[in-house]
Parts: structure tokens; C-alpha cells; sequence
């Protein structure tokens, strides 16, 4: 089956990779499984490895053998495959953005975003399909790395600046959920999308990035959670399990910092749409710290001489970002009008 015809043509998926050839090499294998061929598949390297590049390669032999070439992009290119590395590690948040911005040259009209710690199911973007004639933002449900359900936070309390950890995980008749937030762990969405609010912001350089981003998007549309399972995660993380109904996964200090440090940026998103409130999101900031301290005693124990600077650091850097007097959020990219949402 040739790519999607509406209400999905042109769908752009967008992998993001970093020093992790086996985790990517398990979601290019289950990539050759969709029964629905996308239209582009640009895989943003952070390493620049030769040897991510030859995986690449022979990926994209399999995939044209797989479902041949396809119409010419915006660039004159015909190969479904589209390698992009860089020259230094942008983080999660700039590979994002580097793998939209390239995506949206080559012209897809949508855009699936991934890391390259999951595995996509044969049916996902059938499953994706039948949402997208009314909705310009998607997110499918996921498995855990064992195949189990796995819970995401899909409503952002906007004035603490934290997610719902009790938001109801049942879908209701009508089959999704409402969501203010997004993950870039299986995310869909429109180009009119990124026309209106911008690339993802690469600032941010890992956490919070795809939040913000789904929080922009829920000001000019009503993006949904859907019941429909269309990824699974295959990196197996410790975690502490809170009597069998959340978990609070293991982290690095690297992502301690920047869950604390970026906090600085999302006020700042707040007060470009008048979401931000002092003293709430001064809460919010200390439930963050709080829960980070918890993360380090109850599941990263070994980290915690250096995980708590790391809290420390980012939370004071948090501060000069707010009142950093050169930022400016993410500039619209143009060529569409609001109006639908």
C-alpha cells in the first residue's frame, strides 16, 4: 500500500538517534512491519556515527525493497529514507527539531516523532488514520518493554507546570481523552500544526520540550490520547512501582538537571500566553524538586552525592532563564490561518 491517501498523506516519520544502534536497529525492524508504507522516514543521528550511518543505509535498501521509491520531495528526492546526522549531540530537543524542520523542507503534511527506544506495531498508522479527518494532533497509546499498558500523564496542570497524576486512564465511549500536553514517543501531527506554532523549541535540549510542545498546540487545536495501541517501548528502565498503578521510572543527572533547568523555559512559554501564575507555578517547581529527591531514594540510591547538585543546579539556572531578557519563544513557520480546532 502506497503511503496514506487522506486524510494522512505524506506522512513524515521522524526518528531521533543517539548512540543506541541496538535499540535502533529492533525499531527499524518493526518499521518494515507497518502495513501502511510512510511517505518519509528521517532519522536524525546526534553522533554522527559511521556506523549509524551504514545501518541507515541498509535500511534503506530494505525499506525501497520493501515498498519502492516513492513521489519526489521538495528536495528532488525520491528514497522513503532520509539520514540526517549531526555534528554534535543536539539532545532529544534539538534532534526534534533538526528531524521537523527537515521534514517539513522535503514537504510532509505529517509528522510522526519517535525516539529510538521504541518499537512501532504493524497496524499504527492504520490506527493513527482514523482519527486525523478531525483531529490535527494524535497521540496513540503504548505498551511498557513487557508488552504490559502503560500509563501516561496526558493532562498538564498548567499553573504548577507539572502533569496530573490522577487523570482518569479510562477512554470513555468515545474512545480518547482530551490533552493539553505530548510526548514524543509515537506524537502525530498536521503541518498546519507547526505552521502555527513553530519547531519544537531545541533549547530545552532534553525534557519538557514535547510538553511544551503539546501545550502550544492546545492553543490552536484540541489535540486527543487515543485508546488505539500503536508503539511499544523496548528499553527496560528501573523503576520503583506504586502500589501496581504508577511508576516512577530511574533517570540520569544529566536529566535531572534539565527537568529543573527547562522549568525556567516553560514559565516563560506561560508568559507569552498569560498561563503564568508566581506563586502556583512557584508549587509546582517545589512538587518537581520534591519528587526528584524521592526518585533518587527510591530508585537511583547511588546517585544521589551527585543527583542532588544536579536538582540544585538546574533549579538556580531555571531562574536566569526567566528573566533572561534576550529569549524569545519559537517563531511561527507561516502559511496557514487558524481557525480550525
Amino acid at each position: 500500500m502506497e503511503g496514506m491517501t487522506e486524510p494522512m498523506k505524506k506522512t513524515a516519520m521522524v526518528v531521533v538517534t543517539y548512540k543506541r544502534q541496538e535499540l535502533l536497529s529492533n525499531l527499524f525492524d518493526s518499521i518494515l512491519e507497518l502495513t501502511v508504507a510512510p511517505w518519509r522516514i528521517v532519522v536524525v543521528d546526534n553522533e554522527g556515527s559511521e556506523d549509524t550511518r551504514a545501518m541507515v543505509q541498509d535500511f534503506s535498501e530494505r525499506v525501497c525493497a520493501r515498498w519502492g521509491r516513492t513521489i519526489i520531495d521538495a528536495e528532488g528526492g525520491e528514497d522513503r529514507v532520509v539520514y540526517r546526522p549531526q555534528a554534535r549531540n543536539l539532545g532529544g530537543s534539538g534532534g526534534f527539531s533538526a528531524g521537523v524542520a527537515a521534514a517539513y523542507r522535503l514537504g510532509a503534511q505529517w509528522f510522526w516523532v519517535m525516539d529510538d527506544d521504541v518499537e512501532v506495531l504493524p497496524q499504527a498508522l492504520e490506527r493513527l488514520s482514523r482519527w486525523a479527518g478531525d483531529h490535527e494532533v494524535i497521540q496513540g497509546s503504548r505498551l511498557d518493554y513487557d508488552g504490559g499498558p502503560f500509563y501516561w500523564q496526558y493532562h498538564f496542570i498548567v499553573p504548577l507546570g507539572i502533569p496530573d497524576p490522577v487523570a482518569p486512564a479510562d477512554f470513555g465511549p468515545s474512545g480518547f481523552q482530551y490533552m493539553d500536553t505530548m510526548c514524543f514517543e509515537g506524537a502525530l501531527f498536521s503541518r498546519r500544526i507547526v505552521d502555527l506554532i513553530g519547531l519544537p523549541d531545541p533549547r530545552f535540549f532534553i525534557y519538557w520540550d514535547d510538553t511544551m510542545y503539546g501545550y502550544l498546540a492546545s492553543k490552536v487545536t484540541r489535540p486527543i490520547v487515543v485508546k488505539d495501541v500503536i508503539i511499544k517501548r523496548s528499553r527496560q528502565i528501573a523503576n520503583w512501582d506504586i502500589a501496581g498503578v504508577r511508576q516512577l521510572n530511574s533517570t540520569s543527572d544529566m536529566n535531572r538537571y534539565h527537568i529543573m533547568r527547562n522549568r525556567g523555559y516553560m514559565a516563560r512559554y506561560f508568559m507569552v500566553h498569560g498561563d503564568y501564575r508566581p506563586l502556583a507555578f512557584a508549587l509546582g517547581t517545589l512538587a518537581t524538586a520534591a519528587k526528584e529527591v524521592i526518585r533518587l531514594l527510591a530508585v537511583d540510591r547511588g546517585n544521589i552525592m551527585t543527583g542532588i547538585p544536579k536538582i540544585i543546579m538546574g533549579w538556580r539556572d531555571s531562574r536566569r532563564l526567566m528573566h533572561d531578557p534576550d529569549w524569545r519563544p519559537m517563531p511561527p513557520l507561516g502559511g496557514a490561518k487558524a481557525g480550525r480546532g
